[in-house]
């Protein structure tokens, strides 16, 4: 495949132009916690303060602006963990576009009800990610729906990208991003965005020990189908699709390295950042605050930024993660 398909930092600023009436530039602001205990300064990305709870938003935003009409009359579909889903959903009744958004039977319940409440068809497709695809190809195709990739498309990894964009202009120092990582769509545009600008700057993916798609796709050399176990960061969960065009690819030419942080160390960063920062993170987005409070990064440099994907956390995980409930899964 051409390299020609993978979207530029042209293509990253023309995606900033078409959803900056419709999202919010989310604050970056420095932990004196974190910073002290590295000895460096650490600074965080609220993504989780974002319109519909996450980062997902932007992407979905600059797909659907590449839609034609007709593509938007046939009406949108999906295939998500929740946030994308939400996402997709906050969307269509914003334009008064019909939604089917396909998820697992593992989602929890208040992303569904969300998602629901919003107007939106909710599918259970399977109890895997692969199955739900697998579902949501079949009907894409009987009901002529047009499909909005929650991850591996241009449009969508562009939309992402502006995230990089927001840090750069802000913190223009910055030595390393730390990102959370499941199917790559957030982390390939922030690579595309920053390494273009600073290449030298060092990009980590972070993800749970439980079902890492990517990051063991990566150590492979090739998309691998892993086993979706229960975790906190469930937003993370999941495998790479039926195909993968653009993220598997873009990470193997940008990334500078992987971690993996354990339940116990997700429902850590989860406690911390109700505690200290007041907000309920989603394990999937403390998976960054994790990976930095239990040194699991080799020399990330003096100025640090880690991005919190998303806030869509239930009340109930939360209580296991901050030790209330009972214990993590």
């Amino acid at each position: 495949m051409p390299l020609t398909d993978i979207p530029n930092l042209r293509d990253i600023y023309a995606a900033r132009k078409a959803i900056d009436p419709y999202i919010r530039r989310t604050p970056l602001e420095r932990s004196g916690k974190i910073s002290r205990a590295l000895d460096a300064d650490v600074f965080l990305k609220f993504e989780n303060l974002q319109v519909s709870g996450s980062f997902k938003i932007r992407g979905a935003l600059n797909k659907v602006s590449h839609l034609s009409d007709e593509q938007r009359r046939k009406g949108l579909i999906t295939v998500s963990s929740g946030n994308h889903g939400r996402a997709v959903a906050t969307i269509a009744k914003r334009m008064g576009l019909h939604a089917t958004i396909c998820l697992a039977s593992s989602v929890p319940a208040n992303k569904i009800q969300a998602i629901e409440e919003l107007g939106a068809d909710v599918i259970i497709g399977g109890d895997t990610y692969d199955e739900v695809a697998e579902h949501a190809a079949g009907l894409t195709e009987e009901q002529s729906l047009t499909m909005i990739h929650p991850f591996d498309d241009p449009e969508v990894i562009a939309g992402q990208g502006t995230v990089g964009l927001e840090i750069i202009e802000e913190l223009p120092e910055v030595d390393c991003i730390i990102v959370p990582l499941s199917g790559g769509g957030l982390l390939s545009g922030i690579a595309l965005a920053m390494k273009a600008v600073r290449p030298a700057i060092r990009l980590y993916g972070v993800s749970m020990e439980r079902g890492a798609a990517m990051i063991e796709s990566l150590q492979h050399g090739r998309i691998v189908r892993v086993k979706e176990e229960p975790t906190l960061a469930d937003a993370l969960a999941g495998g790479l699709g039926l195909e993968n065009h653009y993220t598997f690819r873009i990470l193997q030419a940008h990334l500078d390295g992987t971690v993996q942080v354990t339940e116990e160390e997700i429902a850590s960063a989860m406690k911390f950042a109700l505690e200290d920062l007041h907000m309920a993170l989603e394990g999937a987005a403390a998976v960054s605050i994790a990976a930095l409070m239990h040194e699991k990064l080799p020399d990330p440099g003096k100025t640090i930024v880690a991005v919190l994907s998303g806030g869509n956390v239930s009340l109930p995980t939360l209580l296991r993660a901050v030790g209330y409930g009972e214990a993590a899964p």
